[in-house]
């Protein structure tokens, strides 16, 4: 899977922007806020239809504009899984969005009817200086994580994210209520919504606990090659309801559901837990150790959707020659020079350190020079 173009209208620091792509390597070089980011962040938005940096997407419109639009033409590869429609044409996607309007994802002109069908078409891996906040952040960052992963990977666990997320905010919104009424709330309705919140429940912690059977060793043989140490790795799932009823529970934490006005037990409060050598990464792992955590992370997500998919995953790499030691990125870059990668998309600041950076594989680099929102190709 290549992306061949991306083009760009009114996107956040962007007014306008349309670039050929190269094939495998693509480098976005420029001062610090001249919009390198922006450029991965459109991608991403190809790829999951949502930013990787924001929450709104109305943030993602550029200042005093009314819509944003991203477009980009896709070329599936003769060893891709092509979509039954046109084998080995071109697929243009289209994600834009006017202010007070919902936001419209295309692909060939043609609408979703959900845009949860889209995800996971065209998989993209972002390793970003952000990703330490996997470990320094609460549980909602890394549910975040896994779920958008795992969604990736399987259109019905996507699915049942969804239905489940439903369900709690209907149930949070009686809860809410029964406190506005001072007690006062249809029980039985909260039954009701119970009786389908509970099996939604146990089947996404069955998927969240198969999943990590699956992940966990692809991820800690990459924490092994890339820190090269003696540390051993490895995730946890912590949920309350392993080997407990989700029925009972939720009968249990009824009242306190109703103090709170929100749902305290369920998947939606698990956690995943980050360990080395038994101990948490937060709190005694070097400032190095949490890097190669996370970038292994990261490249155990790719070589699970390569496999998966059949096809290899965008590999969009932001700042890292600035943000990681001369160790970790000697090992990414071997890994780009034995095409384990596929399509690769980096920014930096510094021309002359990609170009020594990338000396050896020269002849498949593209070079864009990024300047306040203009985007050159050099």
């Amino acid at each position: 899977m290549i992306l061949e173009n991306l083009q760009l209208l009114f996107f956040k620091n962007y007014s306008e922007a349309n670039l050929r792509l190269s094939p495998r390597i693509n480098c976005f070089v420029g001062d610090n806020g001249s919009g390198k980011t922006n450029l991965l962040d459109a991608i991403h938005y190809l790829s999951l239809t949502k930013s990787a940096f924001s929450t709104a997407d109305t943030q993602s419109i550029k200042q005093d504009e009314e819509f944003f639009v991203v477009k980009g033409r896709f070329q599936r590869t003769p060893e891709d899984p092509a979509l039954p429609s046109s084998p080995l044409s071109p697929e243009v996607i289209q994600v834009s969005l006017r202010v007070g309007q919902k936001k419209a994802v295309t692909h060939d002109k043609q609408p979703y009817e959900r845009i949860s069908d889209h995800i996971g078409r065209y998989p993209a891996v972002l390793i970003s200086p952000y990703d330490t906040d996997l470990i320094r952040q609460g549980s909602e960052e890394r549910r975040k994580y896994f779920d958008s992963l795992i969604s990736q990977l399987d259109h019905e666990y996507l699915e049942l994210l969804i239905a489940y997320n439903h369900i709690l905010r209907q149930r949070n919104s009686l809860l809410k209520l029964a406190a506005e009424r001072q007690g006062g709330y249809d029980r039985e309705y909260l039954l009701v919504l119970d009786e389908q919140l509970v099996p939604a429940g146990q089947k996404i912690i069955e998927a969240r606990q198969q999943f990590l059977q699956d992940f966990t060793p692809v991820f800690q043989r990459h924490y092994q090659q890339l820190a090269d140490s003696r540390e051993v790795v490895t995730l946890d799932y912590k949920t309350q309801l392993l080997e407990a009823d989700f029925a009972k529970l939720l009968r249990l934490h009824e009242r306190k559901d109703l103090a709170l006005q929100r749902t305290t037990i369920g998947p939606h409060k698990d956690d995943f837990v980050f360990l080395m050598d038994n101990l948490p990464v937060k709190s005694y792992a070097s400032q190095g150790q949490q890097k190669s955590y996370v970038i292994s992370l990261k490249l155990a997500q790719f070589e699970i959707l390569a496999a998966r998919k059949q096809h290899k995953p965008l590999l969009l790499l932001d700042d890292i020659f600035d943000r990681l030691d001369e160790k970790r990125i000697t090992r990414l870059l071997q890994l780009v020079a034995d095409h384990t990668f596929g399509q690769v998309f980096l920014t930096d600041t510094h021309l002359d350190r990609t170009d020594r950076a990338l000396a050896s594989l020269s002849e498949q680099v593209s070079r864009f020079r990024v300047e306040k929102g203009t985007v050159v190709a050099l």
